[in-house]
């Protein structure tokens, strides 16, 4: 781990679908401790033969698996799984119960942002982001011509 303050964030990542699990790679290979939390262990067959983080087979929404994947000590938590519901329960316990700095939730159905945004969650939701994609690539000047 790099000393300098730059490189040294311990991430907490929850759920290794395909997104949790690019996601864990690209983190790791940038110098990030990462641990990537799933209830399958089949579900670590996503991250590519080099990930050198640490995995862990367990049910995130009980507190002492997330204490067993050192939340006290986490800079970042990300929940990347499949289910809103768990991701707003898993956001709010790593923010509001063990003060993690930096805490980010996937936004699996669009319709459910607004619930994020009540409990002022930080989110991510993949398919607005490429749905914007798309529409920039279509009305844009870039593509085609």
């Amino acid at each position: 781990m790099v000393e300098n303050g730059i490189n040294d964030k311990y991430v907490i990542i929850v759920g290794c679908g395909r997104l949790g699990a690019h996601l864990s790679n690209l983190l790791f290979e940038s110098g990030k401790s990462v641990v990537i939390i799933d209830m399958k262990a089949s579900a670590f067959e996503r991250l590519p033969e080099g990930f050198g983080g640490f995995m862990l087979e367990a049910d995130a929404t009980e507190l002492d698996m997330l204490k067993k994947a050192g939340i006290e000590n986490a800079d970042v938590f990300a929940a990347t799984t499949d289910d809103d519901n768990t991701n707003i329960m898993l956001a709010q316990i790593a923010k509001n119960i063990y003060g993690v700095k930096k805490v980010v939730a996937r936004v699996f159905e669009p319709h459910r942002q607004k619930v994020y945004e009540e409990l002022e969650l930080d989110t991510i939701c993949p398919m607005i982001l490429s749905a914007e994609a798309f529409r920039d690539y279509i009305e844009g000047d870039e593509g085609g011509e």
